[in-house]
Order: structure tokens, then C-alpha cells, then sequence
């Protein structure tokens, strides 16, 4: 996966032959990887390497998965990370999540799974690193921010690309208008919610979208972009 280059990843497990395993397999998909064994050299690592994405092992003796995900959350805004544990346990889940987890594995997992949540999860965080992302008739270029809708590259402003990309990469999910907001304007916009509506009605006259089918409206909701 020649996209996944420039991709810095971090893999946090006190099981070396998981680490191995892992780190062989991400090197080979063209990822920057680097290992720790504990939550201590997690965090030590982590503040010079700056991972994209952060792998971690719950249960390690000494500072465990949870804390080390809370520390990182605490320096890191933009980073993601995927937890693991050896059991399917919904405290669990619900314990790593509340404190800033994006993702949770169950062990034993298959490397395919992990390979598409670290995808899922550059998507959503960081569009740009992944080069060209394709959904449906859609083409997002992070690179050269710009979009593609049936081969057509669209002519956009800087924040119509943000509000599109948004709405395009989280497809078939209900997007409100204050997540909207919050994910494209900032969470200190002190603007009318009504801008949101603003650029969706532009964003439909370049798509041609004039019935609503590609960028749908949900009455009391939000919005939902269709892959037609």
C-alpha cells in the first residue's frame, strides 16, 4: 500500500512476538513503524515520533493500555488510537472509548482487520496522508486538495473542500449540523448554524445535485451524503 508511506505508526504490547508480527507486516504495507514494550517507553517514544496512529496493547504491567491512551490524548490532539485486548469484554470497550479511543480489537485478530481500521481511521483523521481517497464516484486528492466527482474535478473553496471531504469520507452516516460546525469551522465558530446550509446549497449546484439524491437532507438530523 504505497499510500500508507509517510504514515507514522506506533505499536504498544508487552508480547514480543506480536510486535514482531505486527511491525513486519505495517513495515511491508510501507508505514513508519516503531515498537514499544511497555506504556513508559510508549509515551517516551511517542513524543519524539509523533505517530499518526497509536496501537496499544490493555493489559501491560505497570502504566496499562488505558493510561498510556489517556496520556496521549492529554499531549497528542491529533493522533488515533486503536486499543487491544485479549478480552471481549464490554467494560473494556466502554472504559477505552470514554477516554479517547477510537477503535477496539478483540485478540486474536486477523492482520487484514487491523490493516482496515488503521485505513478507516487515516480516512476520517487524516484524509491528506492517504493521497488519493476513493468513495464511489467520489476522488478526494489530499495532496493537491481537490476533488474529483465523476472524473469531474470540482471547483471549490477552501472550506467547501473541508465541508465535501467531511461529508464524502463519512458517507451514508447522518452528520449534524453542529458536528458539521464543529469539524469544519472550529469548535470556537461564534457564526450562525445557517452558514452550514449556505455551502451545502452550493456545493449542490456544482455537483448538479438539484433533487437532493447526492447530499440529502434529514429533516431535524442533519445531513447524509449518498454514493449515487
Amino acid at each position: 500500500m504505497k499510500a500508507a508511506q509517510g504514515v507514522r505508526l506506533l505499536l504498544v504490547d508487552d508480547e514480543p512476538h506480536i510486535l514482531q508480527f505486527l511491525e513486519l507486516g505495517l513495515m511491508n504495507e510501507g508505514f513508519e513503524v516503531m515498537t514499544a514494550p511497555d506504556g513508559v517507553s510508549a509515551i517516551a517514544i511517542a513524543a519524539d515520533f509523533k505517530p499518526h496512529v497509536a496501537i496499544l496493547d490493555v493489559m501491560m504491567p505497570g502504566m496499562d493500555g488505558f493510561e498510556v491512551c489517556r496520556y496521549l490524548r492529554s499531549e497528542e490532539a491529533e493522533i488515533a488510537v486503536i486499543m487491544l485486548t485479549a478480552k471481549d469484554e464490554v467494560d473494556d470497550r466502554v472504559k477505552g472509548l470514554s477516554i479517547g479511543a477510537d477503535d477496539y480489537m478483540v485478540k486474536p485478530f486477523s492482520f487484514d482487520e487491523l490493516l482496515a481500521r488503521i485505513q478507516a481511521r487515516l480516512r476520517n483523521q487524516f484524509p491528506g496522508l492517504l493521497g488519493e481517497v476513493r468513495c464511489g464516484p467520489f476522488r478526494i486528492d489530499g495532496r493537491r486538495k481537490e476533488i474529483r466527482h465523476k472524473e469531474e474535478v470540482l471547483e471549490l473553496s477552501p472550506t467547501e473542500y473541508e465541508l465535501l471531504q467531511y461529508l464524502v469520507i463519512n458517507h451514508g452516516l447522518v452528520l449534524s449540523k453542529p458536528m458539521i460546525l464543529d469539524k469544519v469551522w472550529g469548535y470556537d465558530f461564534g457564526g450562525e448554524e445557517n452558514i452550514v446550509e449556505v455551502y451545502i446549497r452550493s456545493l449542490r449546484e456544482k455537483l448538479g445535485d438539484k433533487e437532493h439524491k447526492i447530499i440529502r437532507t434529514l429533516r431535524g438530523a442533519g445531513y447524509r451524503v449518498d454514493l449515487v
